[in-house]
């Protein structure tokens, strides 16, 4: 699933290396426009729906939080 995410969001947001940090929104990497690019692009590719208790630090400083987020969401 991590690298199908990295692939997605990688080629919707070219000028952002997402291998780069752990922390994307602690580093100040991903800015809130982003993060709902990120969210509309995630939600439409896997048909989920990303509730506002999910839009935290943890789920998306990294490419493995964004990944665990769409499998468990994807379960449920």
């Amino acid at each position: 699933m991590e690298e199908r995410v990295l692939e997605l969001l990688s080629e919707e947001f070219p000028e952002i290396d997402f291998t780069s940090s752990e922390a994307l929104v602690d580093d100040g990497i991903l800015d809130s426009m982003t993060i709902t690019g990120i969210i509309a692009t995630l939600s439409m590719e896997f048909g989920i729906t990303i509730p506002y208790e999910e839009i935290v630090e943890e789920n998306f400083n990294s490419i493995k939080g964004l990944a665990a987020m769409v499998e468990r969401l994807q379960n449920q």
